[in-house]
């Protein structure tokens, strides 16, 4: 049960992390804010490489 627990809590991170890469962009793009364009694209990295490694 540890494993499924492990992967749940890891899926969440993950798709919090793509939820907050889509808005961080679409508020940086709506302001004209690079450097939330960039968070919002470090964001979306990170939850990549999570899906790309992590990926049972």
């Amino acid at each position: 049960m540890k494993g499924l627990d492990f992967t749940r809590k890891l899926r969440r991170t993950e798709y919090t992390l793509f939820l907050a890469a889509v808005l961080l962009i679409a508020a940086g793009a709506a302001g004209d804010s690079w450097w939330l364009i960039s968070v919002g694209a470090w964001a979306l990295i990170a939850g990549g490489l999570i899906e790309k490694i992590y990926r049972p």
